[in-house]
């Protein structure tokens, strides 16, 4: 899905959803440069994989947070991990360098992906790019996480 077809996705879901129109930004810190509605539940998006490329993962945390990958590992009981390919990314979800975000999971045919979302989003809204980087959608967290799930692929709310 493009970035219409994901509004068209959430409206035929009926999905309350705001969208903020923006320049494309490629990191955390170029949004600085962006108005954004919520700031301050923008979220930044890992994609990543372990070290047999069998299993992927994305992450979604709070736009200030930094993911210790081994730490995360280690609480999970998952392999070495790293940052998946951009091969990888298209191939998979269809998504390109700098787009990140949990709604590329919904092109993710072979359910390949298992979603980890920090628990601070639980009960409140989050920003993720609508499979482009140049505007986020703001929706309730929880929408999300079911949206996914009833897609297939897994999901753990996790404490990051």
């Amino acid at each position: 899905m493009n970035k219409e077809e994901t509004y068209q996705f959430l409206r035929k879901h009926d999905i309350k959803f705001e969208v903020n129109e923006h320049k494309a930004v490629f990191n955390m810190g170029e949004l600085d440069s962006v108005e954004l509605s919520y700031p301050e539940w923008d979220a930044k998006n890992l994609f990543i994989r372990d070290d047999k490329k069998r299993n992927y993962y994305l992450i979604s945390v709070k736009g200030d947070k930094r993911v210790d990958l081994k730490d995360f590992r280690r609480k999970h009981g998952l392999r070495a991990l790293s940052f998946a390919s951009e091969d990888d990314l298209l191939a998979i979800m269809g998504l390109t360098s700098g787009s990140v975000t949990p709604l590329g999971i919904l092109n993710d045919t072979d359910r390949r992906v298992h979603f980890y979302l920090d628990s601070e989003f639980v009960g409140n809204m989050i920003g993720v790019h609508p499979n482009e980087n140049n505007a986020t959608v703001w929706m309730q967290a929880d929408i999300l996480t079911s949206l996914i799930r009833e897609h297939g692929n897994e999901v753990d709310v996790v404490e990051i």
